[in-house]
């Protein structure tokens, strides 16, 4: 007898399919707003950051639409659109939390390891997104070079690699429609803050307090697109 394969599905996946199979019931009606994140997410019993990534997934799809500071309306009721439904698109959370490890011990052995010239490329890069002022595409390419600076300055190729590859699952549509709803504004100075933190701990070749910098760098990031509301 041929059993079938089971998938192991994620949490967001499991509650965006949920919501759709309520919309389709007429549960969920056309034009009216879902519960609030908070009140889902204590009738799912789970957490709210898995209910906002569900939301964020089905107005990918196109079932709702998300109004920040309103609430989030059904759309009318139709099959997901294929490409956002069966795309890879990473927990956000999970990302953020497998970022925090593992950035903070790469600043850690970017501070051991660091030369005087990779120093002080950190600081131009570092000045290049104080200059900018905000989070234009120019401010995002040199937070970006920042970060894969600190793995190049581990002397690890397959940290290099790990370290990219974790960056570039940061471009899912997932992550994307989450900052566009949830990015908080004027941001920029605060990045620059923290960016700067870490840079002064990878100098003083301090790994504590370059592994400390960077973890709460991170945890802002993952306060900004889940623990406000």
């Amino acid at each position: 007898m041929d059993l079938p394969t089971l998938k192991v599905e994620r949490l967001y996946r499991q509650i965006s399919s949920l919501i759709i199979q309520y919309i389709k019931d007429g549960r969920f009606k056309v034009g009216e707003a879902l519960p609030a994140e908070r009140d889902l997410a204590k009738q799912l019993g789970v957490g709210r950051s898995s209910v906002r990534e569900a939301l964020i997934a089905l107005e990918i799809a196109g079932w709702v639409e998300i109004r920040t500071g309103t609430g989030v309306f059904v759309l009318a009721a139709q099959e997901p659109v294929v490409a956002a439904q069966g795309a890879d698109v990473t927990s956000a959370t999970a990302l953020l939390e497998a970022r925090i490890l593992f950035e903070g011990d790469l600043a850690a052995v970017a501070a051991e390891r660091a030369t005087t010239a990779q120093i002080a490329a950190l600081g131009l890069l570092l000045e290049e997104m104080a200059n900018e002022g905000e989070e234009n595409a120019a401010f995002h390419d040199s937070d970006r070079r920042f970060h894969w600076l600190i793995a190049e300055m581990t002397g690890n190729e397959v940290l290099q690699e790990m370290a990219q590859t974790l960056w570039n699952k940061r471009y899912s549509p997932l992550f994307q429609q989450l900052e566009n709803h949830y990015g908080v504004a004027q941001w920029a100075p605060q990045v620059v803050a923290e960016h700067r933190a870490v840079h002064a701990a990878i100098a003083a070749h301090d790994p504590v307090g370059a592994r400390a910098a960077m973890q709460y760098h991170l945890e802002r990031v993952l306060d900004k697109l889940f623990r406000q509301t």
